[in-house]
């Protein structure tokens, strides 16, 4: 398995390979900067087809972190882990507590938390075997609802860049993926006036999100054809692709997955179609800005993280303003903010 020579390795720091024989634990970590500070980033369970689409994903997302928290002007560098396996059948609490004790031998260069498929309850497992953790419950707790809420302040920055406002009444929205952060999503568009479209692999998301807030339910497929506003991204990575960028209508992409677009190539190809994207790591940093308000002197407050989150609309209009005067894609554009900052310092 190469990783050395994958684009996606970028230098990174440390990429550690963990199992533990009586858990069944295999999983990986990557730290990709430590520049502004430890990394930090979130733990995914995931049924990996093999070993190389985990490592491919662990390299992507770990990077991603690294530009996610320098943009959000956080003291984080950036690093992510994935444990391979079908949640359904290998959650225990060995095997976080396995977990943990990996997490500890890192000796505190890479932070973990909650993400796909992780709960801040499995979070709290392992922190039994360590301190390396964040997103604990009973401090800054779930992040979901405030990744909810920087996605949807993103939305309304960027159809206030395209329209000349921000208003939602009757502005069609399609959103895939209804997991919990795409569920507060969803309400907050519906609050806002939004007219949503849903689709999921889980029917009882489906039905939840339909029957909470009369969304229309289409096919895992259809999401992509439909003569919406906005496309709404919220599942796994890559559905920006060379298959889906023909067949999506929306003038707007803006949602919560990480790397949203399969390539970079892509994002300049959005660009020249005339799509306003956001940026993945910037919309969606308001969960890692949160749990960083845990880390406080004077203790967590929601207020203070709730304020730092609503700063995402302000840096996205930045990104897309300097993107329409230096006549490049707005992934680019915020890829050079983040290497800004870290070259500079916070």
């Amino acid at each position: 398995m190469a990783v050395f020579n994958q684009v996606e390795f970028d230098n990174h720091e440390q990429v550690v390979f963990c199992s533990d024989e009586a858990s069944g634990l295999k999983a990986i970590i990557a730290v990709h900067n430590t520049k502004l500070g430890p990394a930090v980033g979130g733990c995914r369970l995931w049924d990996y087809a093999d070993d190389v689409d985990a490592v491919y994903d662990v390299l992507r997302l770990s990077k991603g972190m690294t530009y996610k928290n320098a943009v959000a002007r956080l003291p984080f560098g950036g690093g992510k882990s994935v444990i391979i396996g079908d949640a359904k059948k290998i959650k225990s609490e060995a095997l976080f507590r396995a977990f943990g004790k990996h997490l500890e031998r890192l000796g505190g260069s890479y932070y973990s938390a909650e993400d796909v498929n992780i709960t801040t309850g499995d979070v709290m497992t392992m922190h039994k075997e360590t301190n390396y953790v964040m997103g604990l419950e009973g401090k800054s707790g779930n992040p979901s609802p405030f990744t909810a809420l920087g996605t949807f302040l993103g939305i309304k920055a960027a159809y206030q860049h395209k329209h000349g406002h921000q208003d939602l009444s009757g502005v069609k929205v399609s959103v895939q993926g209804l997991g919990a952060v795409a569920y507060t999503l969803c309400k907050h568009l519906h609050e806002a006036g939004a007219e949503l479209f849903v689709t999921d692999i889980n029917q009882a998301s489906i039905d939840r999100v339909v029957n909470d807030f009369g969304a229309t339910a289409v096919s895992i497929d259809e999401i992509y054809d439909l003569d919406v506003d906005v496309y709404a991204p919220c599942a796994l990575g890559a559905t920006v692709n060379d298959d889906t960028i023909p067949r999506i209508k929306a003038s707007i992409i803006a949602g919560c997955a990480n790397n949203q677009l399969a390539e970079s190539r892509h994002g300049e190809i959005l660009r020249e179609k005339g799509v306003l994207y956001a940026p993945d790591y910037v919309i969606n940093a308001g969960g890692i800005i949160n749990v960083y308000y845990e880390t406080k002197p004077e203790g967590y407050s929601e207020a203070a993280a709730t304020k730092h989150v609503e700063g995402i609309y302000d840096t996205l209009t930045e990104i897309f303003v300097r993107s329409d005067a230096e006549q490049k894609s707005t992934h680019l554009i915020a890829d050079e903010l983040a290497q800004e900052i870290i070259a500079n310092g916070l």
